[in-house]
């Protein structure tokens, strides 16, 4: 009777450990799948790689939100995006369309990862939290287009920006430019963002917070100022000059 109770709880043992050890890998998996945002998990419907244009159009602009289990908004983006592809000297342009764009990525307190996926490609955004202030440390995208012939073999065209300290904010701040960003990520590849409002970290209401001016916007609204303020200043100083001089010359010494 006693071997039989023994016996029965090893049984009753080992099914417990092999069905908490299936969960447990079915969890590795699923986390793995949710922070790698691997692209290749699915293959690429040749029908709807991207298509090079040989003239630029303005990139539609979508927006784009990452959220923790718990529902927390962790990086929030506002951006047109255009990828050109630079192959003999000869420079091809392509759109990213939001509606064809899926969202994946990685939050976590100090580092956040935005990808945006679609076919053919992908754009991916590492945001670092170093202080009271945050940036994209590294930006990586990848686009492999349609054939540009029939018969032709596919190309694809990767970039990487590392080390870098890109949209830089204060925190609870985000990142704003209305003037075009243009990043080069290899010889072959560049991108124009435009416009840009992009915040990661400190999102309570998932809205953006507020907004710091990139330079380019910054210098295009101070400069009519500067330039409109020396113009008055040149037109007072003549003003002057000529009062001063009507006044010498109507002096009659006695």
């Amino acid at each position: 009777m006693l071997l039989f109770i023994v016996s029965t709880l090893l049984f009753l043992g080992s099914t417990v450990v092999s069905e908490a050890s299936m969960v447990v890998e079915h969890a590795m998996t699923e986390a793995s799948l949710d922070h790698s945002g691997d692209q290749e998990s699915s293959p690429l419907n040749a029908s709807k790689l991207p298509i090079l244009q040989p003239k630029e159009t303005p990139p539609p602009v979508g927006t784009y939100i990452l959220k923790t289990p718990q529902g927390q908004v962790c990086v929030r983006a506002s951006l047109g995006v255009e990828f050109t592809v630079i192959e003999n000297k000869k420079k091809s342009y392509f759109n990213l369309d939001p509606k064809s764009t899926s969202v994946t990525g990685y939050c976590a307190d100090q580092r956040v990862i935005l990808s945006l996926i679609f076919d053919g490609g992908h754009l991916e955004f590492t945001f670092i939290k170093d202080g009271s202030v945050s940036y994209v440390s590294k930006l990586r995208a990848n686009l492999k287009p349609a054939p540009s012939c029939k018969g032709c073999k596919s190309k694809e065209y990767p970039g990487i920006m590392d080390h870098e300290k890109l949209f830089e904010a204060s925190s609870g701040q985000s990142f704003k430019c209305k003037s075009d960003t243009y990043l080069i990520l290899a010889d072959s590849l560049r991108l124009k963002i435009i416009p840009l409002q992009i915040q990661a970290f400190d999102l309570p209401s998932g809205a953006f917070g507020k907004e710091v001016e990139c330079w380019s916007d910054y210098t295009k609204r101070i400069i009519p100022i500067v330039l409109g303020a020396v113009a008055v200043g040149v037109l007072l100083i003549a003003v002057l000059v000529y009062v001063l001089t009507r006044d010498r010359q109507g002096y009659e010494p006695l």
